[in-house]
């Protein structure tokens, strides 16, 4: 359809918005695309900061990164800021070439400098996302030697050890932390040495195809297509407006009203009975997300594998697969998503089944004969709180007590990040289809000392420290012989199903329930691309 000047002026703008509260009208506006989406996970949009899934995809959206994932291939990295790249001989430098004309919002040009600017912010932050590109030996030591812009279209980064260069673009170039920050409006919003942390958490100042106008937590995320942010992707509709639902029922009355364009947590349920409807199509993607029960070794009983294996035996898989899994995610154990570079397959990721004896025979051995309590936080996951209750049913049967706290996603995530919980119900989403982004967050554990604050790392929240576990997560990442690294991935896997401290459930799919005047609303398991979107 052809471009319009559609709700151009903040008077529109705000009526837009204001369906939020008030009724919606039967027909959305023809220039914009409006989703029902839970999003009270959002804390922030400052890209060394973001640290779940929602706020990733309106970032990614909003913001361009070096590279991006095919939208048909997710394995397979397409250019973006950068035009083209290359590696060194010796696997130890990657060269990027931008684009040329990338500009901020303001019509000012963005530089490589910004860009560079922009990554060792990330690391001087010191915030989760700093992970990202410490791992790979950028230090607040290091950066302004080993991030570095020779001109103003070209970045260099040079690695500590010569990584397969597949893992560096999808761990870093295709990551938020590559995007591109307009230097000078962030600094000169900075308050103290935070770097503009506290700007930037309602903002975004980046060159990409959208801005965020207006986050109200709870309520609303309303995006406005960027004329003069020129980057690689250029926007189809002129807003988008994520109105905050957190209820599914209510996502399925608006949707089957026309009041929404796109329902985005439908349970299987809802999503059954809508396929029955002319006007609605339901289409569905397998996401790179988990969904899993994380056990806290700081609690006795959970300290020992073999409880933790026990409680393996009293999800049932089968059962939740058939009900509440059912149109939303497949059941699996294994902590890689398929299907990953190095994950196990469908049949050999889920081995186990609902086995109470076994149970009982584990605890027994473990010295709890009689279990023991444990509290279970859930958050508002429209199949967390069926889950939690099945888990909690089966395991009172072998005398284990779990009390169930709810609260809200955002509760959820402080809480866990901080180590204050016993057990949790928690979702994980992987950057990069390789088994390594999974390992080096689920397995891998730099330092498990309490002080350490590495809420970035669930092996860290559950306290799980194994040294040749860690050593095996490295090993494999530096393997460069293909089918080695596989073998490497899958022995990892075997292992941490038996002993880690994350009991994973299943993947997770994307179901999303569109109105038929959607047209095309291009997605991987990674995200939906905003600007692709027609209607």
């Amino acid at each position: 359809m052809k471009k319009t000047s559609f709700l151009r002026n903040s008077a529109l703008t705000l009526a837009l918005a204001a369906t939020v509260s008030a009724p919606a009208l039967a027909q959305t506006p023809p220039n914009a695309l409006v989703m029902a989406w839970n999003i009270d996970a959002i804390s922030t949009f400052d890209p060394a900061q973001i640290a779940e899934v929602v706020t990733d995809e309106i970032y990614r959206n909003a913001c361009e990164s070096l590279v991006d994932f095919d939208v048909a291939d997710e394995s397979n990295y397409v250019p973006a800021l950068a035009e083209s790249w290359e590696t060194s001989e010796d696997g130890l430098t990657m060269t990027f070439h931008l684009r040329e004309g990338l500009t901020f919002r303001d019509g000012s040009p963005a530089t490589a400098g910004d860009l560079a600017w922009s990554m060792q912010r990330v690391v001087r932050l010191g915030f989760g996302n700093a992970a990202t590109l410490i791992e790979y030996g950028f230090t607040a030591a290091n950066i302004e030697q080993t991030i570095t812009a020779p001109d103003d279209r070209t970045l260099v980064l040079t690695l500590d050890r010569p990584y397969p260069a597949s893992l560096i673009l999808g761990s870093i170039a295709a990551n938020r932390v590559a995007s591109l920050l307009d230097r000078k409006v962030v600094e000169a919003n900075a308050t103290g040495d935070d770097l503009g942390n506290a700007y930037l958490a309602t903002r975004t100042e980046c060159v990409g195809p959208y801005n965020l106008v207006r986050w109200n937590p709870g309520e609303v995320v309303m995006l406005q297509a960027n004329e003069t942010a020129g980057g690689s992707r250029t926007p189809g509709l002129d807003q988008i407006l994520i109105r905050h639902v957190a209820e599914t029922g209510s996502q399925r009355l608006l949707i089957e009203r026309g009041d929404v364009d796109v329902a985005r947590n439908l349970n299987a349920e809802d999503l059954a009975d809508l396929e029955q409807n002319e006007n609605i199509k339901i289409e569905t993607v397998l996401k790179p997300s988990m969904f899993y029960l994380a056990m806290n070794m700081d609690h006795p009983a959970l300290n020992d594998s073999r409880v933790r294996l026990a409680m393996r035996y009293l999800i049932d898989y089968q059962g939740l697969g058939d009900t509440v899994m059912r149109g939303v995610g497949v059941p699996r154990a294994s902590y890689v998503q398929y299907p990953a570079v190095g994950a196990l397959d469908l049949e050999e990721g889920q081995p186990f089944s609902l086995d109470l004896d076994k149970a009982r025979e584990l605890l027994t051995e473990a010295g709890y004969p009689d279990g023991f309590t444990a509290t279970l936080l859930i958050g508002s996951h429209p199949y967390g709180s069926p889950i939690g209750q099945a888990l909690q049913e089966t395991a009172a049967q072998v005398g284990i007590t779990l009390n169930m706290e709810r609260m809200s996603n955002s509760q959820l995530f402080s809480r866990t990040r901080g180590r204050e919980f016993e057990t949790a119900l928690l979702g994980f989403g992987a950057s990069i289809p390789d088994a390594h982004m999974m390992s080096s967050r689920m397995v891998f554990n730099p330092d498990n000392a309490a002080e350490a604050n590495l809420g970035q790392y669930p092996s860290w929240r559950s306290a799980y420290f194994d040294e040749d576990a860690n050593a095996r997560v490295e090993e494999a990442m530096m393997e460069r012989d293909p089918a080695r690294r596989i073998e490497l991935y899958h022995a990892l896997q075997r292992d941490q199903m038996e002993n880690g401290p994350l009991a994973f459930i299943m993947q997770t799919m994307d179901p999303a329930a569109l109105r038929t005047t959607i047209t095309a609303y291009p997605r991987n398991g990674f995200r939906v691309y905003y600007d692709a979107v027609t209607k």
